[in-house]
């Protein structure tokens, strides 16, 4: 292959472009072009190129991996997005969650116990399927990890914690007050059941 392209991202690294192709070979720093003898129009042999691969880009691919978890936890989709985004192609971004996942650093399972029981007092369920869901858990995995950890109990304290940060009176307020609280419980996700256990309301709302 023949490198068509050196693009700079900062002062130090570099995109490398071969063959015409539209993505990226892989990102360099400037120490690696002199290091490779990487330069427009040179051709990048197919033994330079797996030791590049292998040696620079896939070790420090598992290393940023390996970082961006320590930083945060995060869902296998959101640590394949960061790392391609990042520069590194969808090869080795694999090459790395599979390193990550061997050692049990990246578990959706676990990420999804740990969002739930994090958020439960405060959350609708279907507000925390919706959220999981965005974070790139499969729906049928939100449904179950919320079915595993999130029940009856959760959902009524999440209600009454937030008819507490709105300073909400059951004792002292009306039939408006209530039914306009209702709507706004409903619009976060919670059901007609739910809401009804804590409000204790008649069914005319």
């Amino acid at each position: 292959m023949v490198v068509t392209k050196i693009e700079p991202i900062t002062k130090t690294r570099f995109r490398i472009y071969a063959d015409e192709n539209e993505k990226p070979l892989f990102v360099l720093y400037k120490g690696e072009l002199s290091r490779y003898h990487i330069a427009v129009g040179e051709e990048i042999s197919g033994d330079v190129y797996e030791e590049i691969y292998r040696n620079v880009i896939v070790k420090r691919a598992k290393a940023r991996a390996l970082h961006l978890l320590n930083d945060m936890g995060r869902t296998e989709a959101q640590l394949r997005r960061k790392l391609t985004t990042g520069g590194y192609t969808e090869e080795a971004a694999e090459e790395a969650i599979a390193y990550v996942k061997s050692f049990g650093y990246l578990n959706d399972w676990e990420y999804a116990r740990s969002f739930i029981e994090g958020r439960k007092n405060r959350k609708s369920r279907r507000e925390l399927g919706a959220a999981l869901c965005q974070k790139g858990i499969s729906r049928e995995e939100a449904e179950r990890a919320l079915e595993e950890f999130y029940d009856t109990e959760d959902s009524e304290a999440a209600v009454r914690e937030l008819l507490r940060k709105k300073k909400f009176d059951l004792k002292t307020a009306d039939y408006v007050q209530t039914q306009k609280m209702a709507g706004y419980l409903m619009r976060k996700g919670f059901r007609y059941d739910e809401i009804r256990r804590v409000l204790e309301v008649n069914e005319a709302f």
